[in-house]
């Protein structure tokens, strides 16, 4: 009999190499719950798993998700600078926070339904790992927590008018 594989995020040798630090709040943050912590694709995992939350928020006011997006915002430019310096890396594959907010910006402007949640997870994925310009330049010139966070916001702010205009159209 072989050995068998395991493909868990929680896997002793992820958490090693990703420099997860289970004992530290910024990490579990940064690394979106541990979502980060998947061993492939964890930006596009990060990203499925900021569903729930957005489904907690879809419902509220559009000035308190707003509200609330701003807040994940400056906090996840704060605790993604931390947890990049802690891995002592710019902006590590693990750290997915800024797929949260970017995903959650993206749908600040879709209608409900499930069929606009995969039409806003579809945008936003394409332009986080196509990196159009200005992404591209954004993600390779600003540096810190700013920079982790500030190519996902961009890729949102594109992929909602992709969402706009879908809606328009349709």
């Amino acid at each position: 009999m072989g050995q068998v594989m395991t493909t868990s995020p929680f896997n002793p040798d992820t958490v090693r190499q990703t420099g997860f630090d289970r004992t530290k709040v910024t990490h579990w943050i940064a690394f979106g719950f541990g979502s980060g912590l998947s061993p492939k694709a964890p930006g596009t995992v990060g990203t499925l798993a900021t569903i729930p939350l957005y489904l907690l928020m879809s419902p509220l006011h559009w000035t308190l998700y707003a509200g609330l997006l701003l807040i994940f915002t400056l906090f996840g430019i704060w605790v993604c600078g931390r947890v990049a310096d802690d891995l002592g890396a710019k902006d590590p594959s693990a750290i997915v926070w800024d797929e949260f907010v970017g995903f959650l910006l993206t749908m600040i402007v879709a209608p409900p339904g499930w069929l606009w949640i995969v039409a806003g997870f579809l945008a936003f994925r394409l332009f986080d790992i196509w990196k159009p310009w200005p992404i591209r330049v954004v993600d390779r010139q600003v540096g810190g927590g700013l920079g982790i966070m500030l190519d996902d916001i961009i890729a949102g702010i594109m992929a909602a008018l992709v969402l706009l205009a879908l809606n328009w159209f349709l």
